[in-house]
């Protein structure tokens, strides 16, 4: 399929490829030079004109923000007959909605599929994607998302897939904390974080999170950037915002987005989401 991506940051760039390396055509569209740069250098042709968009099939998104969400589709005041747009980005059921509904009054074909997994399973094309809408528009696009991981049917309904997002922002978002948590008790027990992590994560407290950026957390302030501590503010901001919305206790998500928004003030939210074990330093 003729597919444009937009959005080539840590992990839009890898979807990207693998979405290329499956045969299909592909143009990047990104904003940021820097990251242009690095797509072209990985074999990924990119540019900063939204209209790159205009006669794909595909349109996959992979923006920051609900606000980048809506900044995008304000761009577009037609669009190809036929289009589809697959919103990959965790923008939190109501900016879904609200965007595709804009979408769909120019005549596109809207997919809600937020995906799950990281850079780490981005590279290896094996991410879980959350796909809802339409089923004619699903099987259209999966051809596409089969590419970047393995697709789950999450609903009829464009929103449903961010919705099953919602909650796993909210496991990620307290799994991370807790074991940020639990590795400053190790070292406050006067243990060796590193071979009590080796020791935990084979038992029952382990988790994906804690295996995963357990050990970035050792690594130190500079330790290589996969997501940053302002996605988790932003996610766990979501996450607090529909639960609000159907009236859903969260006060486990409450202490943790507090220690993201903790570490973000302490200037570190352009550094690893992991970086929140500073907080207890």
């Amino acid at each position: 399929m003729n597919v444009a991506f937009i959005g080539l940051g840590a992990i839009g760039l890898p979807m990207a490829k693998r979405i290329q390396q499956a045969g299909h055509a592909l143009v990047g569209v990104e904003l940021s030079e820097q990251n242009r740069a690095t797509a072209l250098a990985q074999g990924v042709e990119a540019s900063a004109h939204w209209n790159t968009a205009s006669a794909a099939e595909v349109v996959v998104v992979m923006v920051a923000t609900p606000a980048q969400l809506a900044a995008l589709v304000g761009q577009f005041s037609e669009l190809r007959a036929g289009q589809h747009w697959v919103i990959m980005s965790t923008v939190g059921p109501d900016s879904v909605r609200e965007q595709a509904l804009r979408l769909q009054a120019l005549g596109a074909n809207v997919v809600d599929a937020p995906v799950t997994g990281g850079v780490a399973r981005a590279l290896t094309g094996s991410l879980l994607i959350f796909a809802s809408g339409h089923a004619d528009a699903v099987a259209t696009v999966r051809p596409v998302l089969q590419a970047m991981g393995e697709v789950k049917d999450a609903g009829e309904q464009v929103g449903d897939g961010q919705a099953i997002k919602v909650v796993n922002q909210h496991l990620c978002a307290v799994n991370m904390v807790a074991a940020a948590e639990a590795l400053s008790l190790a070292k406050a027990l006067g243990m060796d974080p590193a071979k009590v992590l080796a020791l935990v994560e084979r038992g029952a407290g382990g988790s994906w999170m804690l295996s995963d950026r357990g050990p970035r957390m050792l690594e130190g302030t500079d330790t290589q950037v996969t997501s940053m501590v302002d996605i988790f503010v932003k996610d766990s901001s979501l996450v607090a915002e529909a639960a609000r919305g159907c009236n859903a206790q969260v006060p486990l998500l409450a202490t943790a987005h507090a220690r993201f928004c903790q570490a973000a003030d302490a200037g570190l939210g352009k550094r690893d989401d992991s970086r929140v074990i500073e907080t207890w330093s």
